[in-house]
């Protein structure tokens, strides 16, 4: 029992450090000339604390009966908080326009506002009101979310908050400068996906044949959506163009152009990677269970079981698909309802297409992992003990030949 607890323990610290490594080497391969944020005509930001509001200046200007354009200037002092400048006290000037719908809110006492350094020409303040600060309660909703982790998770959850750390650094420093230094999509998608499984399930469940029925499981539902949506790339004729932000990235300086097409291979792989992986070990966990507490499991039994909690599990993980892709681009959704000319206009937009398609493709690759892992859960949870009821039934049997 010792021993097995050793090895566990060594396999999560080999886990650890091996990610660390891939990242920090995947990121110094994919980074090369990448710069982010680091735009030459762009003046940096500063983060300030509004200490007085010092004047409100309005503006009409009457263009004609029905026609009124009103302009508001707020003058106040703050304190910058981050920066060069940091605890240099400065004057800055916020603009307000009528004929703007989505002015930020008027300056007071106190709030935390980015500031940047410019000329404005409404006011003799160089220093311009950009935005307000709002990362840091993101910040502290984010503590947050990871101690109810380690509450209610404990050893767990501190497990989740390290695989969830390093899912993030893999995507954002190895995956997204890959792109931006014009390498294949495609490898890098399918590196990432496998990076991401590989690490999560040896940190969170450990080196043992339920993470390995789930990793082989959730591979095959990743291998099925990728490939279908290569193969419904090409009948659609998706061109990648879906939005403003596609052109753009076109026009980057990259080595080799942005391959639009792949954005939207890889936007999809990883998109449904969660939900596969999630499908994959509830899964794998539960016919492990299964395997534990009964004494005799064929490997048609144990594939029946697996079925059976797959079809209860299929409903709301397609639905978190769904939703989630509904809902991360509902104010689109609406506009494009609201503007087009009719539904069979609407359907066929590739903008529109991208959207259904990658929720289809998801929620097939989870109804292709739920048979892969429980066939894989049958081959690995049956044999050993197959092989140890045979074992003590031929025991027994050889126990009553002697009685007789």
């Amino acid at each position: 029992m010792k021993t097995k607890r050793n090895k566990s323990y060594l396999v999560y610290i080999l886990t650890i450090i091996l990610s660390i490594i891939l990242i920090y080497t995947g990121n110094q391969y994919t980074m090369g000339t990448a710069k982010f944020f680091d735009n030459e005509n762009n003046t940096p930001s500063v983060k300030a604390k509004v200490i007085k509001v010092i004047d409100k200046q309005k503006n009409v200007i009457d263009y004609g009966e029905s026609t009124k354009l009103e302009e508001t200037t707020v003058l106040f002092s703050c304190k910058i908080l981050s920066g060069e400048n940091k605890n240099k006290v400065v004057e800055a000037s916020q603009s307000i326009d009528s004929t703007i719908y989505h002015n930020l809110k008027e300056v007071k006492l106190n709030d935390k506002v980015i500031i940047c350094n410019m000329p404005n020409q409404t006011s003799d303040t160089s220093w311009v009101l950009i935005e307000y600060v709002r990362s840091d309660i993101l910040i502290w909703l984010g503590i947050s979310f990871f101690i109810l982790l380690l509450l209610f998770g404990r050893f767990k959850g501190f497990n989740t908050i390290v695989s969830l750390t390093f899912t993030c650094l893999a995507v954002f420093f190895v995956f997204i400068p890959s792109i931006l230094t014009g390498r294949n999509i495609y490898y890098w998608s399918i590196i990432t996906c496998v990076f991401t499984i590989l690490m999560t399930l040896l940190v969170i469940y450990g080196a043992n044949k339920k993470s390995l029925a789930a990793g082989l499981g959730c591979f095959g539902g990743i291998i099925v959506s990728g490939l279908l949506t290569q193969i419904m790339s090409k009948i659609l004729s998706l061109t990648g163009f879906v939005s403003e932000e596609s052109y753009y990235l076109t026009m980057m300086a990259t080595n080799n152009p942005i391959d639009l097409k792949a954005i939207i291979f890889a936007s999809i792989i990883i998109g449904a990677l969660g939900a596969i992986m999630d499908v994959s070990i509830s899964i794998s966990s539960s016919l492990y269970e299964i395997y534990e507490q009964s004494e005799k499991q064929t490997i048609k039994s144990i594939i029946k079981s697996g079925i059976r909690i797959g079809q209860d599990i299929m409903g709301t993980m397609s639905n978190t698909l769904i939703l989630a892709y509904i809902g991360s681009s509902l104010s689109m959704v609406l506009l494009l309802l609201t503007y087009n000319n009719s539904f069979i206009e609407l359907l066929n937009r590739e903008l529109i297409v991208v959207e259904i398609l990658q929720a289809l493709v998801g929620s097939i690759g989870i109804l292709f992992t739920i048979p892969l892992t429980s066939i894989i859960c049958g081959i690995l949870y049956n044999k050993n003990k197959y092989k140890h009821s045979t074992e003590e039934e031929t025991n027994v049997s050889l126990n009553n030949i002697n009685n007789l």
